[in-house]
Parts: structure tokens; sequence; C-alpha cells
């Protein structure tokens, strides 16, 4: 049986595409890359065990995929799919239907979280737990090779049963994590291949040669017979799956059973659980076993159908006490799903002798470590164990959490751990990942690797874990004590300990500019003692110049990824270089020769440019002076701080509301300084046109203006110059950056119009401390700019941005036209936002990009789910609406009572201009001033309504609501709640961010993704023409809809954005957005989107249907006639676009001929509506 270094959701994948016809898919977090890998096959010509290619289709959301599944089984064709958290119990209709028709079928499910109090993408039980009344077998897999092993009992006993299974894997933990395993291969499935069973259920499918009537409807005299029919099918479950385990067992010599047992024959305390966590308690059982514990874990294996016999077999009969672990948590339930399921077997077949305790861990992918493990049998050693505990966290609430005190090291003799400090995007994931297959493929050692990501997309921390050893790894949880810490970015040397645990005489690879001498100045005394006191082997080298030298900007990976090969001894330097370039060639290849050769270069610079440090022996006395104490908020102090510090494990549960709120404005506080150029101002070439600010994806290039007198304790640096332009008369102007904020995208820079650049991109190190100065000064000048209204590009910069220094990637092409929102209505948005991009760079605790005024006034903003976010925006207008009524009709009884008569005049103002933003901006500030003298006067019932109107004041102002989100939800899973909002007629704005991609879960097509492109389930290139959301919106005739493009005409896009929310009515504006997944370079992003109008991929126009009732065309086409000849060029400066003309050229030329008529077609179609 052969090899192969892989991960859970490949391992799934693999048997999956073995045994089915069809596949049904739509992406989700973590189990994306199931459906990838399945479409990639498909596209490649792959065949299953059937002998042909599995027929692949995407779906609009998981519940248009489970009717799929359904329907392609009642037709007699194996079925699959693959989903998690949400996108699962959007499958539970569907699936009670597929268990109670008796429909085979397994549904691989990378378990994660259900968004509660907050979305989490990562792994538990939530999500399986939902779903295990559905009628679906329930089948758990606890490493990557059970992955593999337990997909194919599922395969096989679904079709031997007739009843439909989850095969479920943790999330990430699982999902992610690359391990060396062993592959069965197609011919080796084919031979347990039930040819009976597949038959039969061929013979069952739908057939108008033999007519039959499925799904009907009938009445309370027969529906509970027919439920009880199947029961003969459910009680042969547990033994057709020990039948097919015999049969994997003896193919595979891995053998398992629903319930498998491991630890003293004589245990007294014993574990049960399932899913990741059975490695490390396994694992530590043997540990202290061998110290003379008696302890044991039975691991549960199918879940459901839930065998009281077959677990109570595996018990040993010296057994007093169990802790039984669920990785979920079922508020208000008398335990959890797990705890209950093992009481009541246990009751059932008369063990009552046996003491049971229920707990909880691991929620959304916390850390389950050893020593979490002896702090349960510890519990269970106890007088009186703890029932319905919690496990790696502090609860200083209900106080249900265990202490854990001992750090176990149950690491087998000669295991290699590695911990790699990376930033997103920079490569050092994808390097890591080439290293593991490295070893794991080319060495007979074993290879073990986990990824840990933040949230702050690809300029986030990532933090590799990897293990090397001779033996099987089983440790599913991160490297603690490492030999090897790699550090790939600078600035973390003063934000992380990046060297706790690290070993005696470990290695420290540090990617950075500095010589040892600089090196004393800049790394922290806590550092310097780490690496002196512990002997570490030190060594440097910068990769950023290395990169840019060679030209491969940002991406330093190839050439860190050489240098830990040469300095970590885990196998050859010699032999790596080679493996690590036929790595390169396999990854980069369909990128172009040129890539290619560039990442060959970098792996030859890394050993030449490698330093040893020879630190002094001094540094193990070095010491830290008092640090700076700046001025913030108890959140972020107690939060924030600990969280940005990779401390938010160690928060105890009092630190968070119950309710998950959090405040905004707290991304000012982060400075995370993660670029490596920023923009320097060159204020003798600026014409003061504030074009940088307007497109700055973060926020952190704007224009000041001040007065001479604001002017007179500036830094010596803080140069201003006269402002131009009438509104700007007596007063200096200067455009400062946030250089700790920037990202360093450089489109500022790129857009900036000015004969000499007024802006060029320079080392970050030459300006942050000087920068940085100014810009808090800068922030502390007085607002000269109330007067200027935001009517041009200009004017429109002077206003306040109230998003600010997200974390979206560099470049973002979504971000700026988020922030122009806030700087047009900010103070009064609210804001509904779909899950995707937005919403993670939007929401990702702990801290907020939105922001207050002056008033601290700012947006609200709140997430909901993917595909609700139309009626979720359109229920926060409807509540609107409501409570404003309410108010109304509360001051049309004030009108007849005796109060002030200035307040009277001001409350009728308010109700003939309820809807109108500045008149209600107005008046209710009159009012707030005028209401505490009357209430002062008034008594009895006058009093109460009087002070009822008060508490109420923050709804006097109209509201502006935005729904917003991107295009997987707009085209796809969200559209048929979108097009009722809009068909409503409700005063909401759309704004759908158009990446033409599922962005967020990497790149999947959606109905936006246009003809020809390559995206995850699209790998041969898309065939059907992008779906045209504007024209479809615009049938309704009272939506107003605007296609804008932030690079192409800035001022389309301006009067666009004031056009929809004054209108008075629904509004919708599709903005391009250039996105990191197109394979383009992000610091040209809103260059990319000015060539894609020019050339006719994109067309900018404005319905307006208040121009119909004035008796006018209501559409205007605002892009000139395209020039076409460059179509072809702007596509193939994509990956997604060049990819396909090298892997399938003849395809790719049709398909760009396709996409090249698509776009005149649709331009032609414009012209007519707009009468040209």
């Amino acid at each position: 049986m052969r090899k192969m270094t892989v991960n859970g959701n490949f391992a799934a994948a693999h048997v999956a595409y073995a045994f089915s016809d069809v596949a049904a898919i739509y992406p989700i977090t973590p189990s994306s890359d199931m459906g990838e890998y399945c479409d990639e096959w498909a596209a490649q010509g792959q065949k299953n065990i059937f002998g042909q290619p599995v027929h692949v289709a995407e779906m609009q959301s998981e519940a248009g995929a489970a009717g799929a599944v359904h329907g392609s089984l009642v037709s007699g064709a194996l079925t699959t799919t693959f989903t998690a958290s949400q996108g699962l119990l959007l499958m539970i209709p569907n699936m009670y239907k597929i268990s109670g028709e008796l429909l085979p079928a397994v549904f691989h499910v990378s378990a994660r979280a259900v968004a509660a109090h907050a979305l989490s993408i990562f792994g538990d039980h939530s999500d399986v737990m939902a779903a295990r009344q559905t009628g679906f077998a329930m089948l758990a897999s606890g490493s990557v090779q059970e992955a593999m092993d337990l997909a194919l009992v599922s395969h096989i006993a679904t079709l031997k049963s007739r009843v439909p299974f989850i095969h479920f894997f943790d999330g990430f933990r699982t999902s992610h994590e690359i391990q060396k395993i062993d592959v069965i291969d197609y011919d080796e499935m084919a031979t347990l291949l039930p040819k009976d069973a597949i038959a039969a259920f061929r013979a069952r499918g739908m057939n108008p040669e033999h007519p039959e009537l499925r799904g009907t409807a009938q009445n309370p005299d027969i529906y509970f017979q027919g439920r009880e029919a199947a029961n003969p099918y459910y009680l042969a479950v547990p033994e057709i799956v020990i039948e097919t385990m015999k049969e994997v067992g003896e193919l595979t010599g891995r053998h398992y059973k629903p319930f498998d047992y491991v630890g003293a024959a004589d245990a007294e305390h014993v574990i049960v659980s399932m899913g990741s966590s059975n490695d490390t308690i396994e694992e530590t059982v043997k540990y202290l076993n061998a110290q003379g514990a008696k302890l044991g874990l039975v691991k549960v294996r199918l879940y459901r159908p839930f065998s009281a016999k077959h677990l109570v077999d595996v018990i040993p009969a010296s057994v007093k006490r169990i802790a039984v672990l669920d990785r979920t948590k079922e508020p208000g339930s008398l335990g959890e799903p797990l705890y209950l399921d093992v009481q009541g077997a246990l009751a059932e077949t008369g063990r009552k002798n046996i003491e049971v305790v229920g707990g909880r861990y691991g929620l959304s992918s916390k850390e389950f470590t050893p020593a979490m493990v002896k702090a349960i049998f510890d519990n269970l050693a106890a007088d009186a164990p703890k029932n319905h505990f919690t496990v790696g966290i502090i609860d200083d609430v209900t106080f249900t959490s265990l202490d854990v005190k001992d750090n176990l090291n149950i690491a087998p003799e000669g295991l290699f751990g590695a911990k790699f400090f990376g930033l997103g995007s920079d490569g050092t994931v994808g390097a890591n990942q080439n290293s593991i297959k490295i070893i794991g493929d080319h060495t007979d050692m074993y290879a073990q690797g986990y990824f840990v990501y933040d949230s702050k997309k690809s300029g986030g921390i990532t933090i590799s874990h990897l293990r090397f050893g001779h033996t099987p790894i089983k440790a599913p949880y991160l490297v603690s004590q490492p030999d090897l810490v790699a550090c790939h970015n600078p600035s973390y040397v003063t934000r992380y300990d990046l060297l706790d645990g690290i070993k005696e005489g470990g290695v420290f690879l540090l990617n950075s500019p500095w010589s040892l001498e600089e090196m004393e100045t800049e790394l922290p005394a806590s550092l310097k003692k780490t690496i002196a006191e512990k002997k570490l082997r030190f060594y440097n080298i910068d990769a950023v110049k290395i990169a840019g030298e060679i030209g491969l900007g940002g991406r330093i990976n190839t050439i860190l990824q050489s240098a830990f090969f040469q300095i970590a001894n885990v196998i050859p330097a010699e032999d790596a270089t080679r493996y690590i370039k036929e790595a390169i060639y396999n990854s980069y290849g369909d990128k172009g020769e040129k890539i290619v050769n560039m990442n060959y270069a970098a792996v030859d610079s890394a050993t030449s440019h490698l330093v040893e440090i020879k630190y002094p022996a001094s540094w193990v006395d070095a010491s830290e002076a008092a640090a700076a104490v700046e001025s913030t908020t108890p959140f972020v102090d107690n939060v924030v701080r600990p969280v940005q510090s990779l401390k938010g494990d160690d928060l105890p549960v009092s630190a968070f509301t119950p309710d998950g709120i959090m405040p905004t404005g707290t991304t000012q506080y982060e400075k995370r300084g993660i670029a490596i150029h920023v923009p320097k101002w060159i204020a003798e070439n600026c014409i003061q046109c504030n074009q940088c600010s307007f497109v700055c994806p973060h926020a952190v290039i704007r224009p000041f203006l001040a007065t001479e007198e604001d002017l007179a304790d500036a830094p010596a640096e803080f140069e201003t110059l006269k402002g131009v332009g009438r509104e700007l008369a007596d007063l200096q102007y200067r455009i400062q950056i946030s250089p700790l904020d920037c990202t360093g995208c450089g489109n500022c820079a790129q857009v900036c119009p000015a004969k000499e650049k007024a802006l060029v991109m320079e080392p970050l190190v030459d300006h942050a401390e000087v920068q940085d100065k100014n810009w808090h000064f800068a922030l502390s000048l007085p607002n000269r700019a109330e007067h200027i209204a935001p009517t041009n590009v200009k004017a429109s910069q002077f206003k306040q941005p109230l998003f600010e220094f997200s974390g979206a990637c560099a470049g973002c092409g979504e971000t700026a036209y988020i922030k122009l929102a806030t700087q047009l209505f900010g103070d009064r948005m609210m804001i509904a936002n779909a899950t995707g991009c937005s919403s993670i760079y939007g929401g990702s605790a702990p801290t907020c990009p939105y922001t207050v005024n002056e008033a601290g006034h700012g947006p609200s903003w709140a997430n909901s789910l993917f595909e609700d976010n139309a009626e979720f925006g359109f229920g926060m207008n409807l509540a609107q609406d409501a409570r404003r009524s309410q108010l109304a009709n509360m001051m049309a009884t004030l009108l007849d009572q005796d109060i002030p008569a200035e307040l009277k005049e001001n409350l009728q103002v308010w109700m003939d201009n309820l809807d109108d933003a500045k008149t209600t901006q107005e008046t209710a500030a009159k009012i707030r001033e005028l209401l505490p003298a009357a209430i002062a006067q008034a008594s009895g019932d006058l009093k109460d309504v009087l002070e009822t109107l008060e508490a109420n004041a923050d709804i006097l102002v109209k509201k502006s609501i935005w729904i917003i989100g991107g295009d997987g939800w707009a085209y796809d899973i969200g559209y048929g709640g979108l097009d009722h909002v809009l068909a409503s007629g409700a005063n909401v704005n759309v704004l759908v961010l158009d990446t033409e991609v599922y962005s967020n879960t990497g790149g999947q097509a959606s109905k936006a993704t246009p003809t020809g492109a390559i995206a995850k389930f699209a790998s041969s290139g898309k065939r059907t023409r992008k779906k045209d959301l504007g024209l479809m919106t615009m049938s309704y005739g009272y939506v107003y809809v605007a296609s804008v493009a932030m690079g192409a005409n800035r001022n389309q896009l301006l009067r666009a954005m004031i056009e929809a929310e004054s209108y008075d009515g629904p509004s919708l504006i599709i903005a391009y957005s250039p996105c990191i997944n197109h394979g383009i370079n992000m610091s040209k992003s809103v260059e990319e989107s000015k060539q894609a109008v020019e050339c006719g991929y994109w067309n900018l126009y404005r319905f307006d249907p208040r121009k119909e009732e004035e008796g006018a065309n209501p559409f205007t086409l605002d892009s000139k006639e395209p020039d076409y000849e460059k179509f072809r060029a702007y596509l193939k400066a994509q990956v997604r676009y060049a990819r396909l003309a090298r892997q399938f050229p003849e395809e790719a030329d049709a398909l760009f001929e396709q996409a090249e008529a698509d776009v005149r077609r649709r331009y032609e179609t414009y012209k007519r509506l707009a009468g040209n």
C-alpha cells in the first residue's frame, strides 16, 4: 500500500470520488477542499472505480446541494456531498427525506462550530450533533488515516444497509492536518464493492419504464406506522458496520470497531470520547499507565445508530468512573449528547455501578492537550468528581472548569518539532506544506503539519506547527516545546513570545535586515535573554531583500524554506534543495516559467545569504526598560492586548459579554506594522486631488486641514502646503499616513496623477517613528472641513472614514467602497453584513474597524448568516419603521398637550420630514435639547410620554440601512432573499462587492464568475456567462441600480453612492472588486478595475427610477465604448485566465472567444437601454 502525505480532506475525498457517480457541492470552510479535489480530478479526467469521471455540480447553496443529492439518489446515481457547520444545518430537511426513503449516500463533514454568539470557522461537533436525529448513521474519524479508512467503511456500509451515513472528522484539526498515511488505491477498494447492493440500488431508481410514487402526503392513520417500518434497517447497521470494518481491516491491516477500547485491562477510570481527541487521550493513557496508573479510553466511532451493547461490551468490568467528553455545547440540556447516550446505555444494560460525569472541551478547535487529559483523570480520582465540567478554559463565572496543572511532554524520543511564524500571503504556510510533503514522500520518516491562522486575511499572522519522526505521529495538538523556531516577519520580535517553550540548544531562524549591532537595539531583552540562556543556535537571513532583488516581491517562502533545511538537519540539505525545486515546479508550473525560475533562484540564494549570529554572552543578563503606557480602554487592555499577544487562551469567561457584543473603533490600537514599504509624501509634487486617500483600502492615508494657529505645536517634520481651492482658503493642507497601520499595497502611489509622483514607496523602517508621531498629531487637529460638502472626490476625503485599518488583504478591492460609504453616511449607518470576506475583515474579534466620529456616532454593524443577509437587513428596516411610526404617533398626541411651543414646532417638523436624513438630524438635536426642560415642567401621563420620547431619541435621526456582502451571497446563496427584499420596495441600500468568486472560502466559482475563468469548482474554466444581476434587478423598474468600479471613474462611484442612498426605495450598487484570488498584482488592484472598464470587461451605469417620473430615460451608461482589442490581454494578465490557456489551450481559445462575445453583447444591451 503506497504512502502519501495528505490532509484529512484529501483522504476523505479520495474515497468519496471512488464511490460516486455524482457530487453536488457548495463551498464552506473547512470542507471546501473536498469538493475542490473532486472537481480538479474530474477536470483532469480521473476515473472512479466504475471507470468514469465523477459528474461534479456546484449548487447555489448547501440546501440546493442536498436537494440535488436527493434527486440524484432517487434516480439511481451514487451521490455524495461535502459540508460543515451551517451548511450541514441547511441540508437537514433533505436529510430527513433521504434517510426516510432509505437512500444510500455518504455526506462527508469537516465538523465545525455552528455560529451562535459569534461565527467560528473552526472545529467542534456542534453541527453533526444538530443533525443526529435526521436518521443518518454517523461514523467518526479521529485522524487523517482514519478519515480515509472510515470513509471507505461508510461508503460500503451505506450500500449494504441502505441507511445514509454522515462520515465526520474534526474541522481543521483533522481536515487540514497533514500526515503521512497509507493510501488505499481504487483497485483495492473495488475488491470490497458490494456489487449486488449497487445493482439493487440502481434498479430502484426512478424510471417511467417502471413508474412508482415517492414522497407521498400521509394522514395520521398511517404516518406513524410508516415511520416505524424502517426499524429493521437501523437495527442491522451496527453488525453491518462491524462486518465492513473487518473487511477493511483485512485489506489494510488497520482494524476498527464501533467502540474501541485502549488502556489497562483492569482500568478503574475511563474516558469516552470521539474525534481527534482520541489520539491525545490514547497517548496520555499509555504514558500515565507506564507510571502505574490504571486508566483507559473508549473511542466512539459509530455514533448513530448508538449501540448500547457494543459500548458496554468494551468497558472493563473493573471500571468505577467514566468521564464522557463532548466537543459541543447544548445549552439548557441535562448534559451534552454523548454524555446522555452513555448514561442511557449504561442504565439500559444494567451497569449502574459506574459513576458517570460529563464535560465539554475543544469548542472551536480550542487546544486539547495531554495536560488536559490528566486533569480529567485527576477529576475522576477526586472524592467528588465535578460533573458538567469544562476543560481548556478558565470559567470564573459558573466555575465549571477543571484546573490544568501539569505540562506533560509525552512526545516519543527523536520527535522533531518546529514552529514558523509567518505573515499571511508571504507563502510561509505553502512552503511548510511542501516541506512536510518533501520529508513525508521522499524519506521513511513520518511528518505532521498543522497551521494556525488569525482572521486578518492575507496580512495576518500564521503559525505553522511541524513535527517529523521515525514513528507514526499521534499528537493532534500544537507544538509547545519546539526544537526550532522561525520568525519570518521582524515586527513579531516585539509582539509575540516567539521562543516560549523552545528546547535547550534549539535553533532560532530570523528573517530581518539587521546586523548583530542593530539587533542590540531592535531585539527585545526578553528574546535576547532566552537565546543566551538556552544556548540557541541563532541564524539570520534578509529574505525580503533577496526576494526583492529576484523579483518575488513579498513572497519570501522559498528562501526561508531553503534556509530551514540548511540548518534543521532533518534531511541532507542537498537532497532538500533538489526536492524543493521539484515542488516549485509542481506548485508554480502552471503560473509560467518566469515564476518557476525566480523561485529556483530564491533557493540558490538562501545558502549564501544565511548568517549564523555569534551573539555575546552578555545577552543572558539583558533586561527590559519600563515600557511607556499608552492610553487605551479597559476592553483593549483586558481583551485586545492579550489576544494580540497570542494569549487569548488565558482569558477567563468573565472577560466576555454573554451575548457576544464587542465595542467598535478598536483597530486603531493594533498598530501591526506589517508593511515592508509605506508611502512617503513629497509635498512639492502634490496637486491636492485626494485620490490617494479615496482609493486607500485601509484608510491609512488621509488629507488634513489646519490653520496656522493649529500648527503651532506641530512636529518639525509636519510639512504642509497652502490649501488649493475656495473652500480651503486660509487653511494648510497635508497628506498624512499611519505607517504602522499601512499594509504597503502601494495603490496610493500607483494612482497619484501628479506629473512627478507625490507619493513614493520607501522602507517602513525609515519612516515609522517620525510618521507615527505626525499621524497622532494630525488626529489631534480640530476638524476644519465641516463646511465642505462631499460632492466630489476631493471634498469627500475630508470626511472622516468610519471604517479603518481592517484586516483585509493588502490592496483589497472591496474595502475602499465600504470606507467611502462610511465617510458619506457612517454616522447613521446600520449594516447587515453577509458572512464572507467583508464580515471577516469587518467583524473579527476582538478588534473592529468600524469606528466613531467626534460625537461618538458611527456604523452599527451585525452579521447573521451567509444566506439570510438581505432578510436580516430588511428586518432592521422593519424595526426602524415600526419604532419610528410609534414615535410619530406619540408626537401627534403631544401636539395637543401643554408643552413648550418650540418643542411642539420641532415635533411637527420631524413628523412632516421623518424620512429626510438632513432634516431629522437637525430637528433631533433640537428636540433632545428641549426635552429635559419640558419633562421637568410636566407630570403624570404627559411626563411619562415625554420621558419615553427622550429614551427613544436615538431613533429620531433617519438611519441609513446598508446590506453588504459579496457575489457568493448576492448572486447565489442569498439571491432569493435579496430579490425579495429589493422587490419589496423597502428603503434599503445593497452594496455587492463583486470579486467574481467566493473569496473568503478560497476562490470558488459563483454565478458572478465570467466565462473562461478558472476558479475552484471550475477547474477547467467556467462554461457559462456571468449572471447580470443589475439587468435582472432593473426589470422591476423601481429599484435604483448602479454598476461601479473604483479605478475607472471615481466621480461616477461617488455620484452613485449619493444617489442610491437618497433614493426613497431599494437601491443596489454592484462594485467591481479585484481580488488576490484573481492572480493579479494587488499593488495595482485599482488600475486593474480601470483596465476592466476600458476593455469592456466591466461596464459602468446608473439606473435611477426618479428620472422616469420626470419623463427622462432612467438608464445612464457611464462607460465609453470599450476598446475590445485590449480584452484578451486583460484576461491573460490574470492567473485565473492565463492558467486555463496553459492547461487547456484549445478550450481556452473557445472560451475566451465566447467571453468576448458575452461582454460585447452585454454592452450592446446597455447601449440600447441608454438609447444610444
